[in-house]
């Protein structure tokens, strides 16, 4: 019989593995966590891990794809693909900071890896493809009318996204601002400047 003292560790399932081991890399950074570290975080063996996932680098893949799925589901919708590449844009970037503040610790995890591995790799370059979906909106949006024509697509599609971006370095949910809000505030800074 167990001693009273001792508490029953709860067990783990994959979503809270996956939870947990994100939560170490954004803290420790990727290449800083070994298993032995995820094993502590988890309260559990590194054996017990391996029940759930094959390694470190699978858990890294599946925390990316939690990210960046959100992005691509987005961009297939028909509010994204279709109507006036402005209002297109504008969806997009308020649909992107839903999904950030949704995903919070995923996307920070993705904005973090710098292509070291295979997997960082393939998420770079999905991340890449989602970028040249917006600059194409921009450039869609110059060559109807709607934003001016002298500013680079690709640049302005950084700076808009790095304003985005930022929002993992300094958001706190429990501060009470809405990814609506913030959505609202980046759209009106940003695209007053745009529009002609």
């Amino acid at each position: 019989m167990a001693s009273p003292t001792r508490q029953r560790r709860r067990g783990h399932d994959p979503e809270s593995v996956l939870s947990i081991a994100v939560g170490v890399f954004n803290e420790r950074g990727y290449d800083g966590t070994s298993m032995e570290d995820l094993a502590r975080a988890l309260g559990v063996t590194k054996s017990a891990i391996y029940y759930h996932v094959p390694g470190k680098e699978q858990l890294l893949a599946r925390a990316l794809d939690r990210a960046l799925d959100g992005l691509f589901a987005m961009i297939a919708d028909p509010r994204a693909t279709t109507g006036p590449a402005l209002e297109r844009l504008e969806w997009v970037v308020r649909q992107s900071v839903a999904i950030l503040v949704d995903r919070l610790p995923y996307v920070t995890l993705l904005l973090r890896v710098r292509g070291n591995s295979g997997t960082e790799q393939a998420a770079l370059e999905r991340r890449r493809e989602f970028d040249r979906f917006v600059s194409h909106l921009v450039k869609e949006a110059a060559s109807e009318g709607q934003i001016r024509p002298d500013l680079d697509p690709a640049l302005v599609t950084r700076l808009l996204f790095g304003t985005v971006n930022s929002i993992t370095e300094w958001y706190q949910p429990t501060r009470g601002t809405t990814a609506d809000n913030l959505a609202t505030t980046i759209l009106r800074m940003t695209f007053d400047g745009l529009r002609v």
